[in-house]
């Protein structure tokens, strides 16, 4: 690896170091020391983000979509090191590094391309009626304008394409909102050479160096003061349901209060219909496998519950999953800490009353296998535990009785990312049944599918009702992300000349 951290903050175009450090806790490789996030790091970056606005705020969407295909531009020139530190650093395979990372520099270009097209600005005009009785109307513009500077939360389940220059990254700069991004203590040194791109990418653009910071970790101190920050118009957070409830009470809280939209995570139920079940039961048990221990199981769109009716088909459904998550082996997870969670995770649901264990295994230290349970639909409808995420490959057969009773659990789940419905035609009326609660209930709805991978594109929707996220009309992913730093701002009886640009 020919790339070298030097372990500073990218505050306005200056890379800044702090006397209080932390070393990183790599899967595999060299450890290597970063500067310590604090508040008046925060300060200046947000300082800095607020007078670039003046300027990119209300620059043209050529310009923007031309700084947005740069910052892409010096990602891939730096694709060889990018993979070799975020490989050694979350323990992710090069393969997978590589495939978030052309999803991230796709996803950039993709919001450029969106911008250029100009659909996003919702421009409507109505016209003037001098003539109208009993009163004229003067005419009335509306378009959509940038709210100001986001703040962004790195995660730690991608370390590129939810991270420095994710989604959120992508669409806040899309929109014409400077950012400022605290990176994730998992992997910092892939935090500092995408900061890097950006430096690249700003100086060659020529713009305002306020419009992209990097504040490295700094504990929960730099969280709450990115979040309370008064120049902070709205944040964007992907990770765990205790964290995001906190930050987003925080920004409730604040004298302005202002939009949280964080994805919180989701157990993404699947319910198995019969006559799919009876035709293809062994496929689907295999391939629920494979879902559920892709990349560790490491995914906030993880399948982790699958609801099938009781009898010998649900058995040859559940036997196959087992047999198929009985040939993977050790995976690394992204850190220690999140080793540890799903360790708690699963002794949580083991120890849950009228759960069946059908397949354990041993993991420690950094090292997740996977696991499989069994409860009936009763059972799982009296222990609320059993209904949260467990973080990592583990999965839970929930057996139900009867259509009815499987009608009932979809009524009872909290708000998710995704459900889906695997079915065969004959399936179609127990299908329509379930559909207007599992509408209310996500923001995703599949057919015969896996919800793990998201595909970012127009029609994406990557969010859903409390938890799963914490404002249910926005998505994380795909185009219709970049109205979340948007807002609508009419003009009446405006003369051309103060009219933005884009009308």
């Amino acid at each position: 690896m020919s790339f070298t951290p030097h372990g500073k903050h990218l505050i306005a175009g200056n890379w800044v170091g702090t006397e209080k450090t932390f070393t990183s806790q790599p899967a595999h490789g060299d450890a290597h020391t970063f500067s310590y996030g604090n508040p008046d790091l925060v300060d200046q970056a947000a300082k800095a983000a607020e007078e670039a606005f003046w300027s990119f705020g209300y620059s043209s969407r050529e310009d923007r979509a031309a700084f947005l295909n740069t910052v892409a531009d010096e990602i891939e020139a730096r694709g060889a090191d990018i993979t070799a530190i975020g490989t050694s650093e979350s323990g992710l395979p090069t393969a997978r590094l590589e495939g978030e990372r052309g999803r991230t520099t796709g996803q950039l270009r993709l919001f450029a391309q969106h911008i250029l097209k100009g659909d996003y600005l919702d421009r409507r005009v109505d016209e003037a009626l001098p003539d109208r009785q009993p009163m004229p109307r003067p005419e009335i513009r509306m378009i959509q304008r940038p709210i100001g500077p986001v703040a962004v939360f790195g995660a730690s389940n991608f370390p590129l394409a939810f991270s420095v220059a994710g989604g959120d990254t992508a669409s806040a700069l899309a929109a014409g909102c400077p950012v400022v991004v605290k990176g994730h203590p998992a992997h910092p040194g892939t935090g500092e050479i995408v900061a890097e791109a950006f430096h690249a990418a700003i100086q060659k653009c020529g713009l305002h160096p306020g419009v992209f910071s990097l504040v490295q970790d700094g504990g929960r101190e730099v969280g709450e003061a990115v979040v309370t920050h008064p120049l902070i118009k709205a944040v964007g957070f992907t990770g765990s349901l205790g964290g995001g409830r906190a930050l987003f009470d925080l920004c409730a809280r604040r004298p302005e209060p202002i939009p949280f939209f964080g994805e919180l995570g989701s157990v993404n139920p699947m319910f198995m219909l019969p006559a799919a079940v009876a035709a293809r039961g062994e496929a689907l048990g295999k391939g629920w496998a494979g879902s559920l221990t892709m990349g560790a199981g490491q995914f906030c769109t993880n399948p982790g519950i699958a609801i099938v009716m009781d009898g010998s088909e649900g058995e040859a459904f559940a036997e196959a999953a087992r047999a198929a998550l009985s040939e993977v082996g050790p995976q690394v997870m992204l850190t220690d800490g999140i080793a540890a969670a799903f360790r708690k995770g699963r002794d949580r649901v083991a120890a849950g009353t009228g759960v069946q264990e059908l397949l354990t295994s041993t993991c420690d230290l950094r090292n997740a296998t996977p696991y499989l349970f069994r409860t009936t639909g009763e059972n799982w409808l009296a222990n609320h535990e059993l209904t949260e995420e467990v973080f990592g490959p583990l999965g839970i057969v929930v057996t139900v009785k009867s259509m009815d009773e499987m009608r009932t659990i979809a009524k009872s789940l909290e708000g998710q990312l995704t459900c889906t419905l695997h079915m065969d035609d004959a399936d179609t009326e127990a299908a329509q049944s379930l559909m207007p609660i599992i509408e209310r209930k996500a923001g995703r709805l599949l057919v015969n599918g896996f919800p793990t991978g998201v595909e970012v594109c127009d029609a994406m929707v990557h969010g859903g009702p409390y938890p799963a996220s914490t404002n249910f009309g926005a998505t994380s992913v795909g185009t219709l992300s970049i109205r979340r730093f948007l807002r609508p701002v009419c003009y009446q009886n405006m003369p051309s000349a103060l009219l933005p640009s884009d009308f």
